[in-house]
């Protein structure tokens, strides 16, 4: 009997190394990431198997997908027919920027706008203070549109006021991760709350009880009255996410006014539609011809297509510096070609700068990251640990004349899995803002060395590489 169990139990095993291969096959998958699962479901199918069906499923299925395009199209298509041409950019902020702005038109399908201004909050309870008191002062729609909207301190304030605000006649609308804000909906404590004060709560992304899908809505987004944005990285939450490792986390929200505010509003009535049917009406942009004020424009990327990737904006960014390239994300864990991307760049004399945290509150993500440190060093890619806690930050300058910040990590979920919203700057005054607190985490860092590092311990550089083997699954 045992023998024909085992018998049995083998066989099971081999019927499932050979269905997975077909089964990842036509996921196109990058060959990085076929190759990791397939070594994992030849090494232990059942395990292999049940890690596949829990975060293997990368796609919203192709019936989601042609409704997330088909309200894409409604919502963008007419308003932003005729964006401004590549020559008259090239004219304005020069060819380097006009190649980027028409990449991340491209990308998001929207354009660079004219005549805004940008404040940046890099202190977590500034940027909350600042977000309840303009939900405060509003008169018509609050929406908002978190990863994190958390049931703690910093949660239950914005709460308030959202609940103010709808008991004086604003409607508010929130729209929420599913999985990341579980705790909101798990005992109906604050979701039931806000609900009973008229604030519309929504799930997004719920994940069907027999379909397991690894897909975040990562966004962080607030959109006032149409006229005020907020975006970023920074979550509705304690600055100590709960007490995680690494903690205090600091990030960077940036508080926008003017006429891209239009395609904020744009991404928070998408998401809603794509997650409720219900299309809410958007006002028609009116946007300037003439260039004045800070020139910004929205990227909003996703795992709705292959033009889409946030990836696909970060080698941009990379392959157009010439003088400086700065970037600073919590998460590394970067493909072949963005390696070869940063390695290029410092070959061809860019002054490469990569900050990230000194303590990473995720093992596998720091450990994946670290197990690049050494090339990157030796091609000449400099690499500043942070010190006060875990930069939570996501941007990107380059040469002082393009900025990019947002919600978008360096890693393969940014690239394939999350809904990403990225913000591209263009001007002297709005890049100057953000390359200025990118040379204050700078200050606050400690530079590591090639010769440090090649004296780590050897049990210590065996562990980072066996983790990077799975980095694609990360």
């Amino acid at each position: 009997m045992w023998i024909d169990l085992i018998a049995l139990y083998s066989a099971v095993g081999w019927i499932i190394r050979l269905s997975m291969i077909f089964v990842v096959l036509h996921r196109r998958f990058t060959p990085g990431t076929s190759l990791a699962w397939l070594g994992i479901v030849f090494l232990h199918p059942y395990i292999g198997l049940l890690l596949f069906q829990l975060v293997g499923e990368r796609s919203l299925g192709p019936g989601r997908i042609a409704r997330q395009q088909k309200i894409m199209e409604h919502y963008r298509n007419a308003p932003f027919a005729t964006p401004p041409q590549e020559t008259d950019l090239a004219r304005d902020l020069g060819a380097t920027s006009a190649s980027m702005a028409c990449l991340a038109q491209k990308t998001g399908k929207m354009p660079l706008v004219w005549g805004n201004q940008i404040d940046f909050l890099d202190n977590s309870t500034e940027m909350v203070d600042r977000l309840i008191a303009d939900i405060g002062s509003a008169t018509s729609e609050v929406h908002l549109l978190y990863y994190i909207f958390s049931t703690d301190q910093t949660g239950r304030k914005v709460a308030d006021a959202l609940i103010a605000a709808s008991q004086r006649g604003v409607t508010c609308r929130v729209l929420v991760d599913a999985f990341a804000s579980r705790e909101m909906f798990r005992y109906q404590d604050l979701s039931h709350a806000l609900s009973q004060k008229g604030v519309q709560v929504v799930a997004a992304l719920p994940r069907a009880p027999f379909r397991r899908r690894d897909l975040r809505d990562h966004r962080k987004l607030a959109v006032i009255d149409n006229r005020i944005a907020f975006a970023g990285s920074q979550n509705l939450i304690n600055a100590d996410y709960g007490g995680k490792r690494g903690a205090p986390w600091y990030d960077l929200t940036g508080r926008i006014t003017g006429p891209v505010v239009q395609e904020f509003a744009t991404t928070f009535v998408e998401n809603w539609a794509f997650e409720t049917d219900q299309m809410l009406a958007v006002a028609a942009p009116n946007f300037p011809t003439a260039p004045c004020g800070n020139a910004v424009q929205v990227v909003p990327t996703g795992p709705i297509g292959t033009g889409d990737s946030y990836r696909r904006i970060l080698l941009g960014a990379i392959q157009a510096a010439r003088q400086e390239l700065v970037l600073t994300t919590p998460y590394f864990v970067p493909d072949e070609p963005t390696l070869v991307s940063l390695t290029m760049a410092a070959d061809r004399g860019v002054n490469v700068k990569l900050i990230l945290p000194k303590v990473c509150d995720q093992f596998l993500a720091g450990a994946a990251g670290r197990a690049q440190y050494a090339d990157l060093l030796h091609t000449g890619v400099s690499i500043y640990l942070y010190k006060p806690g875990l930069i939570h930050t996501k941007s990107v300058t380059v040469d002082r004349h393009i900025g990019l910040f947002g919600s978008a990590n360096l890693d393969m979920r940014s690239f394939y899995l999350n809904f990403e919203l990225s913000v591209l700057l263009y001007s002297e005054d709005g890049v100057g803002k953000l390359r200025a607190i990118q040379e204050k985490y700078l200050g606050e860092s400690d530079q590591l060395s090639g010769q440090t590092w090649a004296q780590r311990p050897a049990s210590a550089r065996y562990v980072d590489a066996a983790v990077c083997l799975v980095s694609p699954l990360l």
